[in-house]
């Protein structure tokens, strides 16, 4: 499955770093198989130089190759389908819905495209953009709001989609599960979170012992904690730099600095983790992300499929003078005793120590998580966590 982790955790990682310029010292949270998928969705669509950026940017050739088979209705792809189809299978202990929306404007005559192929739910709406914009907008929040139990309410605020509207891109990520180990409540008490050296707030900090993977980034002076969900089929990966009783508040831009693929597939690999007795203390949390990817997706080289003169999705439409219009992503996280609630440098050696008995992993200041899928590699959600 490395040929499907691999692009993702690359285009996972390109993504942070645009965003994480934007918003320094802030929460962040977003699905990059999410709208890995949604692209693909698009990509099935577009032709030629429209069709080849949104490779350059996400897709990949195993993107392209997955995307292709699908279309020709050829569904024995067997990485791209089994890992959609374990994701959706993976038992009565998780919840997770990925779905996918291309709501587009009424009148536009589609071609028998192929999206239903692909194995996530994912609909061909009409709107009347123009006539009638502000139901168009009700509507697709009602349907994202059903999609994620609740979860996601107003994606679209008022005005976001205006009567030039043709296609707007909507997806969402629903995840729900159950700690493998979970936290007692009456060991949650409060705590205080340190934001940077200067300030800390109070927080609900969860507390629990037991036998966990955990790993040591040693020139980051750096711990990283795997807590695995139920059946271990996820897990929960949580980049803690060092305290910053020093003064200093650079641990975190340390990791992100050198956070390549490679260095991220070595600090949370199981080799070089170890299981041993650990004391975690990890505040609840809730976060939500929603991002206009529109911008991002063209600074990263996806321009054509915003442009009108230059737009090819002749695989979609007929029509000459469709363009995407919208790109919308969220994603909700919520970390609490019983588990998850989510919707939406070369070189770096990790080395084991000589341990004491019992570890502490204090997450007690900024830090980074992700949410990988353990049988495929793949991250499902990924985060920065500056203020509970």
């Amino acid at each position: 499955m490395d040929s499907i982790s691999r692009p993702v955790t690359e285009f996972c990682l390109d993504l942070y770093n645009k965003l994480n310029r934007n918003a320094e010292d802030t929460n962040i949270v977003f699905s990059p198989m999410s709208i890995s998928v949604a692209l693909a969705l698009v990509h099935l669509g577009a032709k030629n130089n429209t069709a080849l950026q949104i490779e350059k940017v996400s897709i990949n050739e195993t993107w392209q190759d997955a995307s292709t088979l699908l279309a020709d209705g050829d569904l024995n792809h067997k990485e791209f389908q089994t890992l959609l189809l374990q994701l959706q299978n993976l038992g009565e202990r998780y919840v997770l819905t990925l779905a996918n929306n291309l709501f587009i404007q009424q009148g536009f005559e589609l071609q028998q495209v192929s999206y239903l192929y692909l194995l996530t739910a994912v609909a061909l709406t009409s709107m009347d953009f123009h006539g009638a914009v502000e139901a168009a907008r009700i509507k697709i929040n009602s349907w994202v709001e059903s999609e994620t139990q609740g979860k996601i309410k107003e994606l679209f605020a008022p005005g976001v989609i205006d009567v030039h509207a043709l296609l707007v891109l909507v997806n969402v990520i629903y995840f729900k599960a159950s700690w493998e180990h979970k936290f007692e409540e009456q060991k949650t008490v409060e705590r205080d979170f340190k934001l940077n050296q200067n300030e800390k707030k109070p927080v609900q900090m969860m507390y629990q012992k037991g036998p966990f993977k955990l790993g040591y980034i040693e020139e980051k002076g750096a711990q990283v904690l795997e807590l695995p969900y139920a059946q271990k089929s996820l897990s929960m990966i949580i980049l803690l730099p060092g305290d910053m009783a020093d003064g200093s508040t650079s641990g975190l831009e340390q990791i992100e600095s050198t956070m390549t693929y490679e260095n991220l597939m070595l600090w949370a690999s199981s080799e070089h983790m170890f299981e041993t007795t650990v004391e975690v203390y990890l505040p609840r949390f809730k976060l939500e992300g929603t991002f206009n990817l529109n911008e991002v997706l063209q600074e990263m080289g996806m321009t054509d499929i915003f442009t009108e003169s230059k737009a090819d999705l002749s695989a979609m439409s007929f029509a000459k003078s469709l363009v995407l219009s919208n790109v919308i992503h969220k994603t909700y996280v919520e970390v609490n005793e019983e588990g998850t609630v989510a919707a939406a440098g070369t070189g770096a050696v990790v080395v084991r120590r000589s341990l004491p008995l019992t570890e502490v992993f204090m997450a007690d200041h900024p830090f980074l998580f992700f949410i990988r899928h353990n049988p495929s590699n793949t991250i499902l959600f990924f985060g920065r966590l500056c203020s509970p």
